[in-house]
This record gives C-alpha cells, structure tokens and sequence, in this order.
C-alpha cells in the first residue's frame, strides 16, 4: 500500500473518531432511555468498515467502546458497572466481564460490516441495497452479543440493579432486545445508506473505497 493512500485512510479514521467523540460529548451518541442508552454511536463503526475495510472498521468499534466505558465510569447510571471495571453502583462492581462486553462487540460491529458489504458487492449486490443489509446485519448482532453477555455474565446482578427477580431478567433483556435493539437496526439500515451516498463522492475522490 503506498504512503499517499495510508494516509488518507487514517485521515478518514480520524474523522470517525472525532466524530464519535463529538457525539458522545454532545449525548447524540448515548441517548438515556430508562437505566439504558439507545445509542447512534455504531452508525460512524458501520461506515469506518463499509468506507475502509474491517481493520479500520474495528478500529473506530474500538474507541466507541473506549467512549462507552470512559461514559459509564464518569457519568454512572444504575446499570454502568456492566460496561466499567473501575465503579460500584449500589454494591455492585464491574471486572473483567465489563471489557469483554465494552468492547469485543464494538470491535465485531466494524470487522463484520466491512466483511459483509464486500461479500455482498462480490455478489453482485448493489451498493446501497448492500450498505443497507451490512448496517442491519452488523448492528444486530452486535446487540445480541451485548444482552446475550450481560446474560451470561452479570443475570444476578443486572436484575438487582434494575430491582426484579433473577427469572425475570430473560424477559427484560429480550424487551431490550426487540426495542432498543430494532431501533438501531432499522435507523442503521435507513441512515447508512443514505450517509454513503452522501459521502461515496469525496471517499471515490480521496482513491479510498474500492
């Protein structure tokens, strides 16, 4: 790869990180819904990896994880030790669980919408109709991996923070899952498109995309 293009890549990853940075400064990025955030932060993850292929894509899932961890220890609700080592909310502390499920489905968000958009344009997909489906796909999944681990990893303590019984916690984290988690997919499918053909001129102008 030759050093004009290196460059212009990580002038683009810059901007997804400052964008990022913006909106979780300004709470675009986390928007306090209950003792959950619905969040818009996967939408600039999606594009890092649809624009740049899946190291970037990861690369910016990795700081939307840093800025949710760095949220959750600074600006504490009753759920954040799920996503913070270093608090205690009401008696209940973070570990190392709370990285795994800060980041490694941060990190999957941008490594598997990269792979799956080139996948589909090798097959022909349009485009935007192939935006669309890795945005949907990517953003899912990533919800899945993160109620499915906060299942597996903090039930107990999940469902005392939130004042409920332990059997009840399946039925809460599904209630996320098909609310939360189906707003975030249908405003990825719609917006990332939208965004790339918006923004598909100045990437093709900068030799990047391809």
């Amino acid at each position: 790869m030759n050093k004009g293009r290196r460059i212009r890549e990580l002038a683009l990853t810059g901007f997804f990180i400052a964008l990022q940075i913006v909106m979780t400064a300004t709470q675009i990025g986390y928007i306090p819904i209950g003792p959950i955030n619905v969040t818009t932060m996967h939408i600039p993850v999606i594009l890092a990896g649809i624009f740049l292929g899946s190291r970037y894509g990861s690369l910016v899932g990795f700081v939307f994880g840093l800025t949710s961890m760095l949220r959750a220890t600074f600006m504490p609700g009753v759920t954040s030790f799920i996503f913070s080592p270093f608090i205690t909310v009401g008696g209940i502390s973070g570990n190392f669980a709370s990285l795994i499920i800060c980041f490694v489905p941060r990190i999957l968000l941008g490594w598997i919408s990269a792979k799956l958009f080139r996948l589909l344009r090798h097959r022909g997909v349009h485009d935007l109709l192939a935006c669309s489906i890795a945005a949907a796909v990517s953003t899912i999944t990533h919800t899945l991996l993160v109620m499915g681990m906060i299942w597996l990893f903090f039930a107990p303590s999940y469902a005392q923070a939130l004042n409920i019984p332990v059997e009840g916690i399946g039925a809460v984290i599904l209630g996320v899952i098909t609310s939360n988690g189906l707003m975030e997919t249908i405003a990825a499918a719609v917006i990332v498109p939208a965004l790339d053909k918006a923004l598909w001129p100045t990437v093709r102008r900068m030799r990047l995309g391809g």
